[in-house]
């Protein structure tokens, strides 16, 4: 069943080749049948693995593919990258169900969005130096197009600025994997990790090689791109945005920069963790100064891939495991927000301010939309119960015996995390009624009956919340399969 995991990529390819030549009206049901497609395999794959198996990043397809380079279509999966198509797999669902009711360009809208979700499986799941590059760089030219077609709000701006970011990011890539290939003689990944690399090469390789990918990943200062490019993207790009795309940096960090130049690595993992925990206290403070709701979620997102960086930073098997259990709960819990606020109140509302939605009484307009909301707080925020705070916990308790004053800063980003959602949370859905001689123009939408919440959109915030839910109650389901794989890479210390 494993090898199946492969066609995760090729039914979703095939997907979007089907929307550009079948009818408009079709063009729903091939997104959603694709994405559950791919979801199936990726559950399917999840349970009939054996957990021994995924300790080593074993391969599932090894084909020649520019012999003279030592190119190959090389995929492989152990514990870490099954659990990120998981997410990819969950992701994808539900983005298509929140996308359900899209009118304008239907083919030309799935089509980018299934790219989007084929370049991820594709990084996820590559074991060749040069085809993880050209996922990473596919997933770029679709993004661009979804925001800057389909966005608001700066839409033109915010596409440009993630793409040149982007493009920056994967300009040190490149020449990371040249020094890689060049100095090891090979591109696969396997090879590679088995190399000794100069300490002389590596003290300069890391930091190009990481800094490229962590550019992605949303590292500050470099993370200016992300709540810009999430106000502008609409909400399906939100979500795989801060769902899926801000994971393949910090995924690639940890399986090329870190597993291939392990002493390299150790030398910066110092400098790591500080810019780590500046992100996760800047970008918290920072939120709690937002009057855009996506703008307060894109922030938050920041905030917390500053968790995963910090994790990755203790270089050992309990915060690496952390961070990778915080990219699949951040993965869920983002997708949910972004499907709350720009979805569920921003297409009814018309306005994602803070100030106007607190005129509107959305708590009583629209309760499972307020119901949902609270889900994802709490579960933003870290409440025991929830995926955040099996993540969060498991993070600090790896930071704990590296960087005991890294935890008690990133304790004044968890209150400020709390305080901005909070804060969110209740100015948008539980504000009080405007009286009548204060109705402004904002507020007049609420005089109108909202339209209900649709059956796909409570199927697709079900699916995320139970989700999150699941993981929370028992993250044993995924570290079990994350702490093998983690443990078998070669920079512990």
């Amino acid at each position: 069943m494993t090898a199946m995991i492969a066609w995760t990529i090729y039914l979703t390819l095939g997907g979007a080749v089907l929307l550009l030549v079948l009818p408009r009206s079709f063009a729903r049901w091939i997104a959603l049948l694709t994405t559950i497609a791919g979801f199936g395999l990726v559950t399917a794959a999840f349970v009939t693995t054996p957990i021994a198996s995924l300790a080593r990043f074993t391969t599932i397809v090894r084909v020649p593919w520019v012999p003279a380079l030592g190119m190959n279509y090389h995929l492989a999966l152990d514990g870490v990258s099954l659990i990120m198509v998981l997410v990819t797999g969950i992701s994808a669902v539900s983005t298509v169900l929140f996308s359900w009711d899209v009118e304008d360009r239907q083919n030309e809208f799935f089509f980018w969005l299934l790219l989007v979700v084929a370049g991820c499986y594709g990084v996820f799941l590559s074991a060749d130096l040069f085809l993880l590059f050209v996922f990473y760089e596919l997933v770029i030219v679709p993004k661009y197009f979804l925001i800057a077609i389909f966005g608001s709000t700066n839409k033109e701006y915010g596409a440009m600025k993630l793409t040149l970011y982007s493009f920056f990011g994967g300009m040190f890539v490149f020449v990371g994997i040249l020094v890689a290939y060049v100095s090891g003689g090979s591109l696969d990944l396997n090879q590679l990790s088995q190399f000794e690399f100069s300490p002389q090469l590596q003290s300069w390789a890391f930091p190009v090689l990481f800094l490229g990918f962590a550019v992605l990943a949303g590292i500050w200062p470099l993370h200016t791109w992300a709540p810009t490019g999430h106000a502008a993207a609409p909400t399906a790009g939100s979500m795989l945005l801060a769902g899926i795309v801000m994971k393949l940096g910090s995924y690639a960090g940890l399986r090329v920069a870190m597993n291939l130049f392990p002493q390299g690595f150790q030398m910066w993992s110092k400098w790591i963790a500080v810019l780590a925990i500046i992100g996760i206290v800047y970008a918290a403070a920072v939120a709690l100064r937002q009057r855009d709701l996506k703008f307060v979620i894109g922030y938050s997102s920041v905030s917390h891939m500053g968790f995963v960086l910090l994790g990755l930073a203790t270089a050992n098997a309990v915060g690496v495991s952390g961070a990778v259990l915080q990219m699949f709960s951040h993965g869920v819990i983002a997708a949910l927000l972004f499907a709350v606020a720009g979805r569920m109140i921003y297409r009814r509302t018309h306005t994602r301010q803070l100030d106007a939605l607190s005129r509107m009484n959305l708590s009583h307009a629209m309760p499972f939309a307020a119901f949902t909301f609270v889900v994802a707080a709490a579960a933003s925020m870290g409440i025991p119960g929830f995926s955040g705070f099996a993540a969060e916990i498991t993070i600090l308790i790896g930071a704990w015996k590296i960087y005991p004053l890294a935890v008690w800063i990133s304790g004044v980003g968890i209150v400020l995390v709390a305080a901005f959602t909070l804060r969110a949370l209740k100015l948008s859905v539980f504000g009080e009624q405007a009286p009548r001689d204060e109705v402004t123009k904002e507020t007049v939408v609420n005089r109108e009956e909202f339209t209900p919440i649709t059956i796909p959109e409570k199927i697709g915030a079900c699916m995320l919340m139970l989700s999150t839910v699941a993981v929370g109650i028992y993250p044993k389901l995924l570290l079990d399969r994350i702490i093998p794989a983690v443990e078998s890479m070669r920079f512990l210390r």
